[in-house]
């Protein structure tokens, strides 16, 4: 991928923040969605929300988008893909984490970066109604469960998809937990996340009492503290230390047997450049896109106040090209 920031826009901070808040409509205006819940095995439901596609015929792709932490499909970046799916012809599904679509979820779990047999059971039943391709993008936290898919799968992912994407994701946990609980990080990005994720926990402790001790999650001031009271006992991990471990993408990267692309700026304040793969590492399946400007899943691209389309172009374009891939890599 060959992206140079605009000159007006320097940094990786500002490269992150400036397209979340400011260049999301600049492509056209917001895309419009239909509903639907699916009930999960567990007693739960995951809602899902569909394009509404201009055209009137079926779709022979379906671009399905795992967004990141605390993320919807009204992120800024699922609307760039959804823009970019319209403008292909495609169908586009954003599945919510659980606890993610507005509405609370019911079991006594909620969602985390190595969640793949959540995706697992989604792909699944998205390939049971799609009989075309079907290409996957995670970005963030949603692209790190979904090479964790990818690896769990084995050959037997090319069944179910094309393809899949990670964009921007932390596929070193301890690497990004490291950095997200550092100064600026600290202050801006991990005091918003646990300015959404306190009170969704606090929810499910009135839902479920006694899941785990109200004091602890009150003091949590990082990601660290907070995965350690409430991520890791409720997803069946000892610690964070063992989340982090166990459901870091990174180490199995070589195990993927489908084309799978894994971009990450270099400058991203969430993942540290010195904790990022050489191609060398990952296995003949994966591809490698560090370019060493973008942010957190931004990209800006255009004049003030700039776009958000040109990610979504590339890694779009990428994926076509495995289009009807039924190859099995050994």
């Amino acid at each position: 991928m060959k992206y140079i920031a605009p000159r007006w826009l320097p940094g990786g901070n500002l490269q992150t923040i400036w397209p979340a808040l400011y260049s999301r409509r600049v492509f056209g205006p917001h895309p419009h969605y239909t509903r639907e819940r699916w009930a999960t095995p567990d007693a739960d439901f995951v809602d899902v929300d569909w394009l509404v596609r201009a055209a009137d015929t079926p779709a022979k792709t379906l671009l399905v988008l795992f967004h990141g932490l605390e993320g919807s499909s009204r992120s800024h970046y699922a609307e760039a893909f959804a823009d970019y799916a319209q403008s292909h012809d495609m169908a586009f599904a954003v599945p919510h984490f659980r606890g993610c679509s507005g509405e609370l979820n019911q079991a006594p779990r909620a969602y985390h970066s190595g969640d793949y047999e959540e995706i697992d059971w989604v792909l699944e039943r998205l390939r049971e109604r799609h009989a075309g391709n079907i290409f996957a993008v995670g970005v963030s936290l949603g692209g790190n469960a979904l090479l964790r898919w990818a690896q769990e799968k084995g050959h037997d992912a090319s069944r179910v998809v094309s393809a899949v994407a990670a964009v921007c994701s932390p596929i070193d946990l301890a690497a990004g937990g490291w950095a997200i609980g550092r100064g600026f990080n600290r202050l801006v990005y991990t005091r918003m996340f646990l300015n959404t994720m306190k009170p969704k926990a606090l929810q499910k402790l009135a839902q479920h009492p006694g899941l785990f001790k109200r004091e602890a999650l009150l003091a949590a001031r990082t990601l660290y503290d907070f995965d350690n009271v409430f991520t890791a006992p409720l997803h069946g991990f000892k610690s964070t230390e063992d989340y982090w471990a166990r459901a870091s993408a990174k180490p199995h990267l070589h195990t993927i047997r489908i084309p799978a692309l894994v971009v990450n700026a270099r400058n991203d304040p969430f993942v540290p450049a010195w904790c990022l793969p050489s191609q060398r590492e990952v296995g003949d399946c994966v591809t490698l896109w560090q370019p060493a400007h973008g942010g957190h899943v931004g990209f800006p691209q255009g004049r003030i106040p700039g776009h958000v389309r040109t990610m979504p172009d590339a890694v779009g374009g990428w994926l076509a090209q495995h289009t009807n891939n039924q190859t099995f890599y050994g």
